[in-house]
């Protein structure tokens, strides 16, 4: 009797705050929840030492008064929610009210908050209340969280250093800014500025800072929807691709989420473009009701709940492939300067800069060249030239000061113009293969092309493994040759999918194989497609089996594309074989006629091509 007590209310927020804050990345998630969910246009987050020491947040959000400053420290006190009714239909990114308490319990917590009429000061150290008091300033909030776990050492030794912590953070960060364009983030870490964006709704520019240059400029826009979802984002061409899926950003409801099964739906669509063990770079945003998502998981909140969610993959797998395919050439390829480079000494005679300056910009009277002129052999007075007035001089300057403006916006990829308007709907068009004139073979490995841009390099080998590939495809699916079987293949299934039997074989139509019911929990088939006759017949079809008690999809393609690109690969020209002028061009024409011509089955390019501009530069032209 009296074993079991209820525990105080510091050690259950303690308790909560395990589950809510791990590390200093998820304080700082927290805060910033809160702050986008007041309405925020411009949060400022400064850390030091990875958080652990110091994080600061301040923002320019509705703020609190008085009374909602301190009852916001009080565990499941919230502003988000009001009853049961409102947990199937959350609008905000926070609702759960443990945030601040959970933060407030293991560290010292400093929150300066103004609704524009009434502003407040309130410190709390380690869970216990030590001063509330009115203080000036603007709207917003701010919250300072000092020494964090310094009072729970379990949890402080598993920190890691403060530069690990750091780039935890700004992680986070990255991915609110991309979820929140809209949004002006600037993350400041140990006095130095790590991350900033300006607001002003452009995705792309957020991409450009978060993941370089090379992803914005090969950032393919999306936007597609069914009835239930509207996918829209940025899909970056697979010749940029990360060892990790660290660069793959999925929001729902503008919501940081780890969903593997949606990262898995996209890896799906770019799985013919990119070679195994890369992964692509994306970010996309799902709009949905509210009420098919269920955020009230974990209290972390980067678990959820999707209803539909195997639409929800199917729709992001073909559209991502869909876009792909229409949008993907050849990859060019810059020769690298194998060179000297030599450089001339500038020159800073002003006057010889405005004579070559005014010499460019005198149009040409004549294409006829001047015939040569009789000059004397001495010249007893010196030739005087004109200087130009100061006003010429002025003019020349600008003129030169905006071309090399323009030339800088050039080099920077994405000019202004491209940053501050608005983002245009895609259509995906599919693009024509390039038309290619054969020249010969090169070290019997590759076939030499001449195409409008410069050379073409194809691989001779991956290109005929492409074209085999989709032959075997079409074969395999459309046009079997069925066998029967001496003795059925017999199969053990559960008694549920055997009184399913109909609806098993629809979904297996694709695969052309029927399955009878053999007893309450056996399955039987008498004939199957002769390709079987390459694979073990009994654990594919068990494979079948459990891929429709999951609910996804049997297409023969789907399942043994491995086994289709090894026989695709066994098929086709190797290298070290020598090829007639007749057997090249056949093997172009065959690869023009593919549905993707780019890249082999197992996502390497099939061709390159070297600019001739480039080629020019080399022999300095």
């Amino acid at each position: 009797m009296g074993r079991i007590k209820q525990l105080d209310s510091q050690t259950a927020n303690m308790i909560a705050a395990g589950e809510v804050v791990e590390r200093p990345m998820g304080v700082v998630k927290e805060l910033v929840d809160n702050a986008i969910d007041a309405g925020s246009t411009r949060i400022d987050i400064s850390i030091e030492e990875g958080g652990i020491s110091k994080i600061t947040i301040s923002d320019n959000g509705c703020g609190m008064d008085a009374d909602d400053a301190q009852m916001a420290f009080q565990r499941h006190a919230t502003s988000k929610i009001r009853n049961q009714n409102d947990l199937w239909s959350i609008h905000t990114l926070g609702f759960r009210g443990e945030a601040l308490p959970s933060i407030a319990s293991v560290s010292k917590v400093t929150m300066i908050t103004s609704d524009g009429e009434d502003a407040t000061k309130i410190v709390i150290e380690y869970g216990q209340v030590t001063s509330v008091s009115s203080y000036p300033c603007n709207q917003g909030t701010e919250i300072t969280v000092e020494g964090l776990f310094y009072r729970t050492p379990a949890r402080l030794k598993h920190m890691r250093s403060g530069s690990y912590e750091a780039s935890l953070i700004q992680d986070v960060i990255s991915r609110f800014a991309l979820s929140h364009p809209e949004i002006s983030f600037h993350l400041i870490s140990d006095g130095r500025d790590a991350l900033r964006t300006t607001g002003q709704n452009n995705l792309l520019e957020v991409l450009y800072q978060v993941g370089g240059r090379g992803a914005a400029e090969n950032a393919i826009p999306v936007q597609f929807e069914d009835y239930d979802y509207k996918v829209t984002g940025y899909l970056v061409k697979p010749m940029i691709t990360r060892a990790s899926r660290s660069m793959m950003y999925v929001f729902l409801n503008q919501r940081m989420v780890r969903t593997y099964k949606l990262y898995k739906a996209i890896q799906d669509g770019y799985e013919d473009f990119i070679v195994k063990g890369r992964y692509p770079l994306c970010v996309l945003n799902i709009t949905m009701d509210p009420h098919l998502l269920d955020v009230n998981v974990h209290p972390s909140k980067w678990e959820v709940r999707i209803s539909k969610e195997i639409q929800l993959e199917y729709l992001i797998r073909d559209n991502v492939r869909k876009a792909l395919s229409s949008s993907i050439l050849a990859p060019k390829v810059e020769p690298a300067r194998a060179r000297q480079e030599y450089y001339e000494p500038l020159s800073f005679d002003t006057d010889s800069l405005i004579r070559e300056a005014e010499t460019k910009q005198k149009p040409a009277v004549s294409e006829k060249p001047a015939e040569p002129v009789q000059m004397p052999l001495e010249i007893n007075e010196p030739v005087k030239e004109e200087m130009p007035s100061v006003q010429e001089k002025q003019d020349l300057y600008e003129a030169i000061r905006k071309e090399a403006e323009a030339d800088r916006a050039v080099m920077e990829g994405i000019t202004q113009q491209q940053i501050k308007e608005p983002e245009a709907e895609y259509t995906p068009v599919r693009q024509e293969f390039p038309h290619m004139d054969v020249i010969g073979q090169f070290h019997e490995k590759f076939i030499l092309c001449a195409v409008k841009e410069g050379l073409a390099i194809i691989d001779q080998h991956a290109a005929q493994e492409r074209v085999h590939y989709e032959e075997y495809c079409q074969k395999l699916n459309q046009n079997p040759v069925m066998m029967d079987c001496l003795v059925p293949l017999t199969v053990h299934a559960s008694n549920d999918l055997v009184r399913r039997v109909d609806e098993l074989n629809e979904a297996a139509a694709d695969l052309h194989i029927t399955f009878e019911p053999f007893g309450p929990d056996t399955l039987a088939v008498h004939s199957v497609p002769a390709w079987m006759s390459e694979i073990e017949e009994v654990p594919f079809l068990e494979d079948v089996l459990d891929q429709f008690k999951n609910e996804r999809e049997s297409r023969y393609t789907r399942m043994e594309k491995k086994r289709i690109a090894t026989m695709a690969c066994h098929h086709s020209i190797r290298f070290n074989r020598s090829l007639t002028m007749d057997e090249m061009k056949e093997v172009v024409h065959q690869l023009s006629l593919c549905e993707n011509p780019y890249h082999c089955p197992h996502g390497r390019p099939t061709f390159v091509i070297l600019d001739e501009k480039e080629l020019t530069k080399e022999f300095l032209r």
